[in-house]
């Protein structure tokens, strides 16, 4: 599996960015992911759509999706199903409806095979969350089993001390002190 300190892979994927007729799909690419306005990307993948567990995960990314464009991060949804299935999903599940970041599409598996977060037998995503900084270089990697949805709330904490560019101590939270060396 890839893991901090390496260069995220290249790809070029489409994704679902909009809900709106004729405005459906865009094209994403590694290139966006390395930026000179100092601007952080999270992208969380998912097993598969129109299941149960993954929709309790992308609603809480989209809840929070304020919180990630105040700390000037891109925010990217990621599974291996087409992006014709994932706007059937967005469009049917009401949890989804208002999504504000794009659903990427790695139908060849490749950028999940990639990353190393590929299942043997079913060949879907783990729930893999992966913090880029503005270089394009993996900061933080968090993978969880596809039975287990993931907090949130962890991902904007470990965001927070990843941008401090500083040590935080165990149970870190934005707003208090960092360690002194």
């Amino acid at each position: 599996m890839i893991t901090i300190n390496q260069k995220f892979p290249a790809f070029n994927k489409v994704a679902v960015i909009s809900a709106d007729y004729g405005k459906e799909f865009g094209e994403i690419s590694s290139e966006e992911l390395v930026n000179s306005d100092d601007r952080w990307t999270v992208m969380f993948w998912w097993p598969k759509d129109f299941t149960f567990v993954c929709p309790t995960e992308i609603a809480e990314f989209n809840k929070n999706y304020g919180e990630f464009k105040d700390r000037n991060t891109t925010l990217i949804g990621a599974s291996t199903d087409s992006e014709h299935v994932h706007l059937a999903w967005r469009k049917s599940h009401a949890d989804l409806k208002s999504l504000q970041f794009p659903m990427l599409s790695d139908t060849s598996k490749s950028l999940a095979e990639a990353l190393g977060i590929l299942e043997s037998n079913e060949k879907v995503a783990y729930r893999a969350t992966f913090i880029i900084d503005p270089l394009g270089m993996i900061r933080w990697v968090c993978v969880n089993d596809l039975n287990v949805g993931r907090n949130v709330n962890e991902v904007l904490r470990v965001l927070d001390g990843l941008q401090t560019d500083e040590l935080t101590p165990c149970n870190w939270e934005k707003g208090q002190e960092t360690l002194s060396v």
